[in-house]
């Protein structure tokens, strides 16, 4: 093609290039997802098996095929059982001479414990992150690490150089929902902590805010409102994740206390230990009007699993996400 001097050539743009994706077993359906929103995505599968003694018998399937392609692991740490085999997974990949090697881990599962509060304590977001940070370099370089809504945020500086993390969000899904609401202009972001409040408020400037905070009457711990109006409005509560639920139940209360019209909750991961998730249910008298709606992602999919989308809780799926940070 001929170009005059002097111009600068129109680029063409380059198509997406496929990526192979591959997924642990609890995370098949979130997988499914994402390759549907995306005809670049391509699922591969792995053979989970098990010897004897229990320890795994892992076969990946068109492991040769897959030289010089753009390889991508979706991962859950939601169950402690299930790490190692996975981690023998995404320890193996980037050597099989891949282009490059993206892992989607959405939940990083010990984030909550993420420091020493006396000597002796064992702060198990430094050692997942050091044990990440150890994945092979692929031909093309370091492993690139999607995460979301990480609990602490300085817990990105735990990785080492030799993975690229990349820290996403599940408020955009939110925040998509709440438009869709009757009451959409009603609604008001409250936060059930200081740290809530730091890692979110910026995400909310369009919102009106209430902060929640915790302080101690001999050897309980209170929930008070300590900025904020929530009387008349439909209040979100928004937090990164949920374990018991035992202080968002508390904010509930308050919030109600102080007169708001709807309470409602949003997490990005529902960790749920020991289906914690059934004293939300409509079907417990006592919450039955407490939450009206009860977001959460498919981030742990055990969760996802168990409760569906009974009442009040409606899962907001990361696969478009998900899919959008696979893109090469």
């Amino acid at each position: 093609m001929a170009i005059e001097k002097g111009k600068v050539p129109t680029p063409i743009p380059n198509s997406k290039k496929p990526v192979n994706l591959f997924y642990s077993l609890d995370c098949e359906d979130l997988a499914l997802k994402v390759a549907a929103r995306c005809d670049h995505i391509i699922l591969q599968n792995i053979k989970w098996r098990s010897f004897a003694d229990g320890f795994p018998n892992i076969y990946i399937n068109n492991a040769e095929e897959l030289r010089g392609q753009h390889v991508a692991f979706l991962a859950s740490f939601s169950s402690p059982a299930h790490v190692f085999e996975q981690l023998s997974v995404i320890y193996a990949l980037p050597r099989l001479f891949v282009a490059s090697f993206t892992l989607v881990l959405p939940f990083f599962p010990t984030g909550s414990f993420e420091r020493m509060e006396e000597e002796g304590d064992v702060a198990t977001a430094f050692t997942l992150a050091r044990m990440l940070s150890n994945i092979p370099i692929s031909r093309g370089g370091p492993t690139s690490l999607v995460i979301y809504d990480i609990h602490a945020l300085q817990e990105r500086f735990y990785f080492g150089d030799e993975v690229l993390p990349l820290f996403e969000t599940g408020i955009p899904l939110l925040k998509q929902r709440l438009s869709q609401l009757p009451d959409a202009n009603n609604v008001v972001i409250a936060f059930p902590d200081d740290g809530a409040w730091k890692r979110f408020h910026k995400q909310f400037d369009n919102f009106s805010v209430v902060v929640c905070n915790k302080v101690r009457e001999g050897d309980k711990r209170i929930v008070r409102v300590k900025e904020g109006n929530a009387t008349g409005h439909h209040v979100v509560i928004v937090d990164d994740l949920v374990q018991s639920g035992s202080t968002l139940i508390e904010c509930q209360k308050v919030l109600a206390a102080h007169g708001a019209a709807k309470v409602s909750a949003y997490v990005t991961h529902g960790v749920f230990p020991n289906q914690s998730w059934d004293r939300f249910l409509h079907k417990n008298e006592s919450l039955e009007k407490a939450f009206t709606h009860f977001w959460i992602t498919d981030s742990c999919p055990l969760t996802v699993k168990a409760i569906g989308n009974k009442a009040p809780f409606e899962v907001l799926s990361l696969a478009g996400s998900i899919a959008n940070a696979l893109q090469i």
